[in-house]
């Protein structure tokens, strides 16, 4: 017999599998949380902590302007590290600015502030930006960082206070549907009984569900990134997003002049091989974290990937960095690279099993930004709310 029963338990704390457990919470739910070390680890805590929305579809746009509510409402309560100092899209020639003009009338159309800043306006907020690089930028005030290591443990702390039960150290070992409920044993000999399961770890998903694993279409994604050493009193504010990432981002896929822009770029580039865009956001310890890369394998194939840095890569973003900003100092304090992973065929993949069983994972790249309105939207679903 389990010891305690749940109306949820989510297996996986990172911020996909956190934000279910928030929402189930909000919703009155009684909800155990899992986490199988002894604080996440994955990409939940590998990354910029850039929440930005402008740079979705349409559709996780969306997503991602509700996570933005989400992360101020619990940053008025109970402080998760939210700066709200807003993102910057930079262009760097002409095809880019019409990208970015493009995209602020669909954002007009949707209703998301923006602003057009003139290269003269880009060159008095950002210091060091240079001024060769820059013809105009795009500004979305709403926008907000997080610092992702201190972010997640601190709303762990918080849905603690307001009643979740949260296990580390808490690996998952099988999930039984039981007419009506399902079991979670753990490896501690520990077992849980809930209405419900969700899973929102990849790995957790292997070790649960290995065949339908290897079947899937996920796919990982390796990103490299760096953060120099302090920069002083030199400050610059919210995320920076450069002329590559105008290249890349779903957004911008949507603008008329994007398919066209893209047939013109080189295909055997470097930037392309190795899925480089140019991203800049000051920590709180006055580091500049800058990257980053995209290497990727099937969910299967992971270990293709390797597990050391690429320092071609790193040189490379170094190199571009300093193309667009002079700091005052580029010595590298921390290089890291975090994984991800993503569906090549849909946004998420979503799977259920015996009807209580949820598999809800490979958010890849929109999992700091949607992931707290998407799952609001799925446990609205999931328990017909």
């Amino acid at each position: 017999m389990a010891d305690i029963e749940y109306d949820l338990v989510v297996v996986g704390g990172g911020v996909l599998g956190t934000f279910h457990a928030y929402h189930a919470m909000k919703k009155g739910l009684k909800v155990a949380l899992l986490e199988k070390d002894a604080m996440p680890k994955g990409a939940t805590v590998r990354n910029f902590g850039q929440v930005v929305p402008s740079g979705m579809n349409t559709k996780w746009q969306q997503y991602g302007r509700k996570s933005l509510k989400i992360y101020k409402k619990i940053h008025a309560k109970f402080d998760i590290s939210v700066r709200q100092e807003g993102s910057i899209y930079l262009a760097s020639n002409d095809e880019e600015v019409q990208l970015i003009e493009e995209l602020k009338e669909i954002n007009r159309a949707n209703d998301y502030t923006s602003i057009l800043f003139t290269k003269t306006e880009c060159l008095r907020k950002y210091p060091g930006l240079n001024e060769q690089y820059v013809k105009a930028g795009l500004f979305f005030p709403e926008e907000i960082t997080v610092e992702p290591r201190t972010m997640i443990g601190r709303v762990h702390k918080y849905l603690k206070k307001k009643g979740v039960s949260i296990f580390y150290k808490a690996k998952v070992i099988e999930c039984n549907a039981l007419n009506n409920e399902v079991s979670t044993q753990l490896a501690n000999g520990r077992m849980l009984l809930s209405s419900k399961v969700i899973i929102c770890n990849g790995s957790d998903f292997k070790t649960l569900y290995p065949e339908m694993f290897a079947t899937s279409d996920l796919e990982i994604s390796k990103l490299q990134m760096m953060k120099t050493k302090s920069q002083g009193d030199y400050k610059i504010s919210g995320s920076i997003l450069t002329g590559l990432s105008i290249r890349r981002y779903e957004a911008f896929a949507e603008c008329p002049s994007y398919l066209k822009i893209k047939s013109k770029e080189p295909l055997d580039s470097l930037e392309k091989k190795w899925g480089v865009h140019i991203l800049f956001k000051q920590a709180m310890d006055g580091g500049v974290i800058l990257g980053d890369s995209h290497e990727y394998a099937d969910a299967d194939n992971i270990d293709d990937l390797g597990f050391d840095l690429n320092m071609d890569i790193d040189n490379l973003m170094l190199s571009k960095a300093k193309e667009i900003f002079s700091l005052p100092t580029y010595e590298i304090e921390q290089r890291w690279f975090g994984m991800y992973s993503q569906c090549k065929n849909a946004d998420i993949y979503e799977r259920t099993i015996d009807r209580n069983i949820h598999i809800i994972t490979g958010i890849g790249g929109k999992g700091m930004t949607g992931s707290a309105g998407f799952s609001k939207h799925n446990i609205q679903q999931l328990f017909n709310i």
